[in-house]
């Protein structure tokens, strides 16, 4: 098995001057607060608006001048329209990443008869869209979905996993619960305890607790994993050929917490700052083959109000934007 990449998951993020508020946007600051259930004491308040302000400004002018039309997607309003890019990246922590040691636990599969187009959801792979809440625990969701995937290949049921019991059970591996994790140290832990229960018998919390795993509940198991060398092209054959893959990306831009719908395009998104664990459960085009307008479609765990549904399309064959392709990782039960 190659060594582990080390990066550092965000899930989520205060401060900020307090300026005049703007009287025209009182509606939809009512409307917001009571869609989130947010509530604030008048202090706080003032300062949440400024901030909710700004990012709402942000997302007008972007779907006025820059949305569908040009860049190709949209902004919304969503649950962190209260917070600064530097409580976003509050809980990000640099760890330099490593290469791959190429030639073991690597997929060598060849392209051929690859699909144009792949969407697991239709076809049973994917769990609904969770909600991961203030616990920056991405990067097990992300591993329990590609187990979810793996485990209705093989026995064609689609269980829902406990993210709780890897948040839980996988810090003697090299994960930090709510802190900071990677996938890599999910799998590894799952391998490592003998499997993993289901969400029925081991509910998320959202919060740090005591591994109480117990082996006689173990809904999945693994019998190994691989990390997938860094192309999109390896990515493709792998999603298509097995199912719904573990990944990373850049997710610390306004517009990617803002995302609303269309193929996401961000011309500053990086390959290898890599701060939120997704899932990559299929890939395709808008319009015709030959526009251009490939996209890979990834399922986040910011709850359904978050995009397309709680899912994304980001472009495919783009230079592996935003480190789609980076990270990979798929296990095998």
């Amino acid at each position: 098995m190659t060594p582990a990449v080390f990066l550092v998951i965000l899930c989520l993020g205060v401060g900020s001057r307090v300026s005049a508020l703007d009287s025209s946007l009182d509606a939809e600051w009512e409307e917001w607060k009571i869609l989130y259930e947010k509530s604030y004491s008048l202090d706080e308040e003032a300062l949440r608006r400024t901030i909710w302000e700004k990012n709402m400004k942000m997302i007008k002018l972007h779907n006025g001048e820059n949305g569908l039309g040009k860049n190709g997607y949209t902004m919304k309003m969503n649950a962190f329209g209260d917070m600064t890019n530097e409580e976003f990246r509050k809980m990000m922590v640099d760890f330099p990443m490593q290469s791959h040691e190429r030639g073991k636990g690597i997929w060598k599969r060849s392209l051929t008869d690859v699909p144009k187009s792949v969407d697991w959801r239709k076809e049973g792979y994917v769990t609904p869209v969770r909600f991961q809440g203030n616990c920056s625990s991405c990067w097990a969701f992300a591993a329990i979905g590609a187990i979810e995937g793996q485990m209705y290949k093989k026995t064609g049921k689609l269980i829902p996993l406990s993210v709780q019991n890897l948040v839980d059970c996988s810090k003697s591996h090299g994960n930090h619960g709510c802190d900071w994790g990677n996938t890599y140290y999910a799998f590894l832990s799952v391998w490592i305890n003998g499997g993993l229960e289901a969400e029925a018998t081991y509910p998320y919390e959202g919060k740090d607790g005591p591994c109480r795993y117990n082996p006689q509940n173990a809904s999945a198991k693994i019998v190994s994993f691989m990390e997938l060398l860094e192309f999109e092209d390896i990515l493709m054959d792998v999603v298509a050929a097995e199912g719904p893959v573990a990944a990373a990306i850049d997710a610390l831009h306004d517009s990617f917490k803002f995302y609303s719908e269309g193929i996401y395009y961000e011309p500053n998104c990086s390959q290898y700052n890599l701060s939120h664990a997704v899932l990559v459960v299929g890939y395709g085009y808008d319009g015709s083959e030959t526009d251009g307008k490939k996209y890979w479609t990834i399922k986040s765990s910011w709850g359904q109000s978050w995009g397309m549904d709680g899912y994304m399309k980001i472009a495919k064959d783009r230079n592996n934007h935003c480190g789609i392709a980076s990270f990979a990782q798929i296990p095998q039960v």
